[in-house]
């Protein structure tokens, strides 16, 4: 369950956007110096998965 926070919905929406943002980068990057056109794709899904493992260990692990 959720604990009480007044900027849940803030922080939960920054940890998505900001790992997105960081391994889609980062798969862009290998993505142009290796020119395989996935791993913009796989940096994407590390970067929600990432996201999505940091909002399970902030709030809803107790």
């Amino acid at each position: 369950m959720v604990k009480q926070d007044d900027n849940a919905f803030w922080t939960i929406l920054a940890y998505l956007i900001s790992g997105l943002a960081f391994w889609g980068g980062v798969g862009a990057l290998a993505d142009h110096f290796f020119k395989l056109h996935i791993l913009v794709f796989v940096g994407l899904v590390v970067g929600l998965t990432a996201g999505l493992s940091l909002i399970w260990l902030r709030f809803i692990r107790e």
